[in-house]
Order: C-alpha cells, then structure tokens, then sequence
C-alpha cells in the first residue's frame, strides 16, 4: 500500500535534486523513499557539514530551530536532543 506525503521546499531546490536523481536512473519519489527507509532502519539524521565550515550557515540553523519548535509542539516526544544537534552544528 502506498501513501501520498505533500510537503513544500523552494523549488530550486526541488529541480536541483530531480536532476541529479534523473542523472542516476532515479526520479524524485524514488530519492525520498531511500532517504526514508535510511531514516526508520539508522534512526539517525545525517547532516553533512563540509561546506558550512566551522559556523553553520544562518538557515540550516533557521531549519533546525523550526524543527525543534514542530518536535516541541509534537505528541511523540521520542528522537534526538536538539540543543545538542545546535550546540554541536555551532562548533
């Protein structure tokens, strides 16, 4: 059984990703599934900081405080510490 997740991204970004999946054989849908499953059988979040250099550019910050607020506001309570993931993507 499948399900339809709507969820919104700016569009640059969204046309960057089809590209590179379609560059692999892969479209868009198939791209997310595998980010999914990677997500339910690690249970981790990998975030790649290599370009960010030693202080994280002003949105990824912006997207892991709106994330903190949505797991704050959120009935399932379980996952990771995020003044931890802050702390750790200020070093």
């Amino acid at each position: 059984m499948t399900t339809i997740i709507n969820f919104k991204t700016d569009k640059k970004i969204k046309l960057q990703a089809q590209k590179i999946a379609s560059t692999m054989g892969l479209n868009l849908s198939d791209v997310l599934n595998v980010s999914l499953r990677n997500f339910i059988n690690q249970k981790t979040l990998y975030i790649n900081l290599n370009e960010l250099e030693k202080n994280p550019k002003p949105t990824l910050l912006s997207a892991v405080k709106s994330a903190r607020r949505e797991f704050t506001n959120s009935k399932n309570k379980k996952g990771v510490n995020l003044d931890e993931a802050i702390n750790y993507l200020k070093q």
